[in-house]
């Protein structure tokens, strides 16, 4: 009876090592690329994987946790692909750019991120944009508040297109969502929203990824100009 326990186990362990979390973490970023963050369940992980769920939770605790997995694997790449070696200021733009192109490819990390700040995927990018601060030459004491400007402003572009991608469907053209945005604008009461009413005829055409980086050297101007 001992070697029958003994040897079910083994069998388990050795099915349990087969699939591995990295194969599981995989296909889950198939499933939430192709269809999304409902989609992700037991039963279609375990029918692309073809195994059971006791397989499946002995590499990975919850859903929870491998939705945190699976954005960290993907900021990890991003953390990867930036450019080393280059001069920090630039190395900051690669990072959040990097940022950008992931969750406008991946828009379900952008919800992801918005709902834990200590997630290792946003650690992963305080850590990269603070060392990079540190090599800037920003005084100790203003390291922190310098490096959550910058996660900030990625994060509330991580909640916009969380915010997207729930109320958008994907084949939405952007260019025709935008004009009928800006016609709503152009309409507004010129008393009570001047502005918006004079950037209006800049919605359509805007470039995000253009856009989002004009922000971040913004904020680097206002770091870099303190500390000269």
């Amino acid at each position: 009876m001992m070697v029958l326990m003994a040897t079910t186990t083994k069998r388990a362990e050795r099915r349990a090592d087969a699939l591995s979390k990295e194969r599981i973490v995989g296909a889950a970023l198939e499933i939430l690329d192709t269809e999304g963050e409902r989609a992700l369940t037991l039963r279609a992980l375990t029918a692309r994987l073809a195994t059971g769920s006791g397989a499946i939770y002995w590499h990975v605790a919850t859903m929870k946790d491998l939705l945190a997995a699976a954005a960290d694997d993907v900021i990890a790449r991003v953390m990867t692909e930036a450019a080393s070696g280059t001069e920090p200021r630039e190395a900051i733009r690669a990072v959040t750019l990097g940022v950008f192109d992931a969750i406008d490819a991946h828009p379900w990390v952008g919800t992801q991120l918005s709902r834990e700040p200590w997630q290792p995927a946003m650690l992963q990018i305080l850590e990269s944009v603070g060392r990079q601060l540190q090599a800037l030459g920003v005084p100790e004491p203003a390291q922190f508040d310098c490096a959550s400007a910058l996660v900030n402003y990625v994060l509330g572009l991580a909640g916009q297109y969380a915010a997207a991608a729930r109320l958008l469907a994907p084949d939405t053209d952007r260019a025709a969502f935008l004009t009928t945005v800006a016609a709503q604008w152009a309409q507004l009461d010129p008393e009570q929203y001047p502005f918006v009413r004079q950037v209006a005829k800049q919605l359509p055409g805007h470039d995000d990824r253009e856009q989002f980086l004009a922000g971040i050297d913004l904020i680097l101007a206002g770091i870099t100009g303190k500390i000269e």
